[in-house]
C-alpha cells in the first residue's frame, strides 16, 4: 500500500518540529496552555491510530483518558508514590480497560462499536461518581501533591512541567511515527481503506484491530496520566461526554489520517477555546458553528487540505519533467 501522505513521508517534517515545540511556551499566551497543547495532542494521537488509520469511530475514548488520568493521581494521593510509577500505572489501567472494552466491542461494528465505546465511558462515570470516598464523585480527585524530579525540577513551575511533557511527546510521537511506517502500519491502513480486501491479502484484521484499539488506550491512557501531573487535580469530566467530543473535534479539524493533524488540532482548538472564552460566555456556539463548518467544508482538515495542496504541486511539478522524458 503506497503511502501519498506528504506530510507523513518526509522524514524531516519530524525533525524541523523540535524547534517550533522547544519555543512553543513563549509563543502562546501562556505556558500552561502549551503544556495542554502537548497532553492533547498526545491524546488525539492516539485516538487518530484507532479512527484515522484503521478506520473505527469510538465515542468512549474519554475511559482511557479517565482511568489513566485516575490511576495516576490515586496512586499519588494514596500511596505518594514515584512520578514514574504513578505514570505506568495509568498506562497500565488504560491498557487493561483498552483490552477489556476492545474485546468486546469489536464484535460489533461500525454504529454499534461506537455506542459500545460510549456506554462503557459512561459506566465507568457513573463509577466514579458514586465511589466518593475514592475518586471524589462530582468534586474530582483534588490533593495531588507537587511532582519534583532530580536535578531540582520542580513540576509545579509551568517550565518545568512543559519540557517534562515536552521529552514524553517527541518520544512517543517519534515511536508513533515508526509504527505507522511499519509493516503493521501499513496493516492498520490497509483494513481502513478495504477491510475484505485485506482479509482476503491475509491478514488478521481482528487482531489488527484489537491491538491497534489497545495501543490507542495506551496513548490515551499517557495523556491522562500527564494531565493529572500537569492539572494537580481529577476532575469527574475527564471520564464525561465533553472529553470524548473533544477528542473528536480535535482529531477533525486537525485532519483524520495525518500525522500532525492531532497536533494542529489540538493548537486550533485549546486557542480557539482561550480565544472565545475571554470574549463571550457562550463560547461554545463558536466551538460548534467552526465544527460544523470542517465538517461541511472541509472534512478532511487542516492537514489533509495542506497535503492535498502539496500534492496538486507535485504533479505540476512532475509534469514538466514527464513531458521532457517523453519528447526524449
Amino acid at each position: 500500500m503506497n503511502d501519498k501522505s506528504y506530510l507523513t513521508g518526509v522524514d524531516w517534517s519530524f525533525w524541523i518540529s523540535i524547534p517550533i515545540f522547544i519555543i512553543l511556551p513563549f509563543i502562546s499566551p501562556y505556558t500552561a496552555l502549551a503544556t495542554n497543547i502537548l497532553i492533547y495532542a498526545l491524546f488525539a494521537l492516539g485516538y487518530n491510530l484507532l479512527l484515522g488509520y484503521t478506520g473505527w469511530l469510538s465515542f468512549g475514548h474519554a475511559s482511557f483518558f479517565g482511568l489513566g488520568a485516575y490511576a495516576t493521581g490515586l496512586l499519588l494521593v494514596k500511596l505518594n508514590v514515584s512520578v514514574w510509577l504513578a505514570i505506568a500505572a495509568g498506562i497500565l489501567m488504560a491498557t487493561l480497560g483498552g483490552v477489556v472494552i476492545g474485546y468486546i466491542s469489536l464484535k460489533r461494528r461500525d454504529v454499534y462499536f461506537a455506542m459500545l465505546t460510549l456506554a462503557f465511558s459512561q459506566l465507568l462515570y457513573f463509577i466514579a461518581l458514586q465511589l466518593k470516598d475514592l475518586t471524589g464523585g462530582d468534586n474530582g480527585l483534588a490533593g495531588v501533591p507537587i511532582v519534583r524530579l532530580p536535578l531540582s525540577i520542580d513540576l509545579s513551575l509551568p517550565l518545568h512541567s512543559y519540557y517534562f511533557v515536552l521529552v514524553i511527546f517527541i518520544l512517543v510521537t517519534y515511536g508513533a511515527r515508526r509504527l505507522l511506517k511499519s509493516p503493521f502500519g501499513k496493516a492498520m491502513q490497509a483494513i481502513r481503506e478495504n477491510e475484505n480486501r485485506a482479509i482476503s491479502c491475509g491478514y488478521d484484521a481482528k487482531k489488527i484491530k484489537l491491538i491497534s484499539f489497545i495501543i490507542s488506550t495506551m496513548l490515551s491512557g499517557l495523556a491522562g496520566s500527564l494531565y493529572c501531573i500537569h492539572l494537580r487535580f481529577v476532575p469527574l469530566e475527564t471520564f464525561g461526554l465533553t472529553t470524548n467530543g473533544e477528542v473528536i473535534f480535535i482529531a477533525i479539524i486537525g485532519g483524520l489520517g495525518t500525522f500532525w493533524g492531532p497536533v494542529v488540532g489540538s493548537v486550533v482548538f485549546l486557542l480557539l477555546i482561550d480565544i472565545t472564552s475571554k470574549i463571550m460566555e457562550r463560547w461554545e456556539l463558536v466551538v460548534g458553528l467552526v465544527f460544523i463548518i470542517f465538517i461541511l467544508f472541509l472534512n478532511r482538515g487542516i492537514c489533509g487540505l495542506i497535503e492535498k495542496v502539496l500534492a496538486g504541486r507535485r504533479q505540476k511539478w512532475d509534469a514538466p519533467i514527464v513531458g521532457q522524458v517523453k519528447g526524449k
